[in-house]
């Protein structure tokens, strides 16, 4: 006679014992991977027309193919765009098969929650599932996001779902539940994520422990709330999407499931049940807080427990230590030795400024400076200047303002209207004449689609132009991307103006215009309306002259608009010591773009680099090295020009735990010091432990220099398409982090002292 307590799941379970039932259960604390027996380790055709072969990664991005049978399809509730199926692989371990049919991969938003489940499902299946208390997640067996019809696999649920235990559980088994829920929310909350989706459907328990559903709704904390659930088990500020995701969300999910499970009926969601009081065994949890309709009002997870008094299986220790942790405190101590090197303050410290007094009348002049070489005059131009010798005061003009200097051949640039030209399609200059032009407004709408001639052109130079709004507006910002030839520089840089034409700096205070309309636009529909369409970018060519790819206009709230122009040199251009790389000497800023199939000594990435044909470097980018030589250093032996190491492709590392840390969400809507200080310790910390010491040469080398993880598509090409269309994520963290140094960004310190 069956117990009504403890009713069998009407899923065929099959005998464990038996190795040829094809219903037995897998051991669901061993994943399946390439020592399973049913693992094809050899194509072999199918035996059968029913049968067929399916491919995925494991867990730990270990690929496997099995022979597999599917079931019917069906539609899981709460999943658009998704079909679920059973299927047996090999001999008879089932799975469970969620895929993104192709009908729905038109909408990017329906890739990006497969791809943030996945994400999640390894996070958990790496960090517990070696633990007997991480089978109250659902355990992923693989994956495919580059598949057709991208899927994930998991082990099937065992046990009914909650909604059937309703008023049916004794008080003990009551308990159990509600602190195995507590648990499951506080061991996310380690890992830094919000399930979502706990309710009665979505719950399972089998009359020894609960599990939980596939994290298809899950969110990382701190991010963006979005609008998901209904009353009463998802929270109001969860139903509303309003403020950011805490792990608290979910523990009103599992106060309204304690009250479901005694009550025998559900709540109306609104805040603390009317009849609350009378279930004494509720009495703590409403005492708690559990109840409250906001999550700052509810109790910590690891709180929670205590109150329950169930064991917090991560406070039982303290834990392996993180390997990183010496690779930070090394970023520290580098940190320090810089600033002690350039005379700069510590972060977070009041600009350093040291006493300047005029030199005694007899002391030797100083050797003179690149600026002063280009300029001319010795000595700081904006400095108090000590008198020479009695003599007649004579008008001596001050030096021509850096604003004006061609970025090109680093010579000053006045504004000359006999100069003016315009460009028509087939590249031909054309003199622009507005001297007779009265209507003030033609006048400034035609300056804006005008160049300026360079007058330095020289006999065996290519004659060079410079749009006018780079000489008619504030201090010009150039950019440098470098990296050898195929890291990524192209698409990085086309990823990242497509995120500011999509208004990516307006949340940070920035607007934007281009440069030159008929040059940007030219860019946005080769460069970045072809990565839109997922096509893959062309390389670039050598050049014989350094010319901007594109160029913007950024205005800072009221102050004056400034032009940044972005650099991006093939690489080989860039590892040669050419005259075609000259211009490096008068850059202000430069991404250093880092590929991980170069760099990362990480068996995972072979097969990558099997494909690609990329070899791993231990020497480093050479072209790193000969633009970092090339570029002027100020005292300590640090080049002044702030930079940034971008380790581009993170996509390909996304499930190492401290790239998921980052790459995982979203960026800031504000600038946050402490956050770009975080992912610098983070990224130099997971490249001091994964590559050798030469691919940190443009952190060693540059007084200020961040890091960060981003992915200028989000994914592998094949042949010359991104299947799943390009995903950028955090492309802008880099551009920010320079506009911060160099005073561009609202709120943000600019860098003192740059000596160039």
């Amino acid at each position: 006679m069956t117990d009504p307590n403890h009713p069998t799941d009407p899923s065929p379970q099959g005998d464990p014992a038996d190795p040829a039932d094809p219903n037995r259960p897998g051991d669901p604390n061993r994943p399946i991977g390439p020592d399973h027996p049913d693992h094809l380790r050899e194509p072999v055709p199918p035996s059968h027309p029913y049968y067929q072969e399916l491919e995925f990664l494991t867990h730990r991005e270990v690929p496997v193919r099995f022979a597999v049978r599917y079931g019917e399809d069906h539609r899981p509730p709460g999943r658009p765009g998704v079909l679920a199926r059973r299927a047996i692989l090999g001999t008879g371990s089932q799975v469970l098969q969620y895929r993104l049919v192709t009908s729905a991969q038109g909408d990017p938003h329906a890739y990006g929650l497969l791809e943030r489940e996945v994400e999640a499902a390894v996070a958990l299946e790496r960090r517990y599932g070696g633990a007997k208390f991480g089978a109250v997640f659902a355990r992923i067996v693989g994956f495919d996001l580059t598949a057709a019809e991208p899927f994930v696999l998991y082990r099937p649920p065992t046990g009914r779902p909650l909604s059937e235990w309703a008023g049916r559980l004794g008080a003990e088994d009551q308990e159990r539940v509600t602190g195995q829920l507590a648990m499951a929310v506080r061991l996310l909350a380690e890992a830094g994520l919000v399930h979502r989706a706990i309710a009665p459907d979505t719950v399972r328990w089998d009359g020894a422990r609960v599990r939980l559903c596939e994290p298809y709704a899950v969110l990382r904390a701190g991010e963006a709330r979005e609008p998901f659930g209904g009353a009463p088990w998802a929270s109001p500020e969860q139903r509303a999407g309003q403020g950011a995701a805490d792990p608290r969300d979910d523990l009103w999910s599992v106060a309204e499931l304690a009250y479901h499970l005694i009550a025998g009926r559900p709540d109306r969601g609104e805040g603390p049940p009317a009849d609350l009081a009378d279930y004494r065994r509720l009495a703590a949890l409403g005492q708690s807080g559990l109840f409250a309709a906001r999550a700052a009002d509810r109790p910590h997870p690891a709180e929670l427990m205590r109150l329950l008094h169930v064991p917090d299986p991560l406070a039982t220790g303290a834990g392996a230590a993180d390997p990183l942790d010496r690779w930070r405190t090394a970023y520290d101590q580098q940190i320090a030795r810089k600033r002690a090197a350039s005379g700069g303050a510590p972060p977070g410290a009041a600009p350093h400024r040291e006493a300047e007094e005029p030199p005694p009348p007899a002391q030797r002049p100083t050797r003179p400076s690149l600026r002063d070489r280009i300029f001319g005059g010795g000595g700081d131009p904006f400095g108090p200047v000590a008198p020479v010798a009695p003599a007649p005061p004579e008008p001596v003009p001050l030096p021509p303002s850096r604003s004006r200097m061609c970025p090109h051949c680093l010579l000053p640039v006045e504004y000359d209207e006999r100069l003016l030209v315009t460009i028509d399609t087939k590249g031909n200059r054309i003199p622009l004449d507005l001297s007779a032009e009265r209507r003030p407004g033609h006048v400034a709408d035609a300056l804006r689609k005008a160049y300026h001639l360079c007058p330095h052109t020289v006999d065996g130079d290519e004659e060079h132009e410079l749009p006018v709004p780079y000489l008619t507006n504030g201090e010009p910002l150039s950019v440098a991307l470098v990296g050898s030839s195929s890291v990524g520089k192209t698409h990085l840089l086309a990823a990242m103006l497509g995120e500011v034409e999509l208004g990516g700096l307006e949340p940070y205070g920035l607007k934007c215009r281009p440069l030159n309309p008929e040059a940007h636009r030219a860019y946005l529909r080769e460069r970045v309306q072809s990565l839109k369409d997922g096509r893959q970018l062309g390389r670039t060519g050598q050049q014989t002259f350094a010319r901007f790819a594109d160029g913007l206009l950024v205005q800072a709230g009221a102050a004056q608009p400034r032009p940044v122009v972005f650099f991006d040199l093939a690489g080989e251009d860039l590892a040669q010591d050419g005259e075609v790389g000259r211009f490096l000497m008068g850059v202000d800023a430069f991404v250093f773009v880092l590929d991980p199939l170069r760099a990362l000594r990480l068996p995972g990435l072979d097969p990558v680099r099997e494909q690609s044909g990329l070899r791993r470097r231990d020497l480093g980018d050479e072209a790193f090295s000969t633009v970092l030589n090339r570029i002027p250093r100020q005292r300590g032996g640090l080049v002044a020009a702030p930079a940034a190491l971008a380790v581009n492709k993170s996509d390909l590392v996304r499930f190492e735990p401290v790239v998921d840390r980052w790459l995982g969400r979203a960026l800031p809507g504000r600038h946050d010091p402490a956050a770009l200080r975080d992912e610098s310790r983070d990224a130099y910390a997971f490249l001091a432990q994964h590559a050798s010491a030469a691919w940190l040469k443009p952190f060693d080398d540059c007084a200020d220099c961040t890091l960060h993880f981003v992915a200028a598509t989000g994914g592998q090409a094949r042949g010359d398409r991104f299947p799943h269309g390009a995903r950028p994520r955090r492309v802008l963290a880099p551009l920010l982090s320079l506009f911060a140094l160099c005073g561009l960004l609202p709120g943000a310190e600019p860098t003192e002292g740059i000596v160039r």
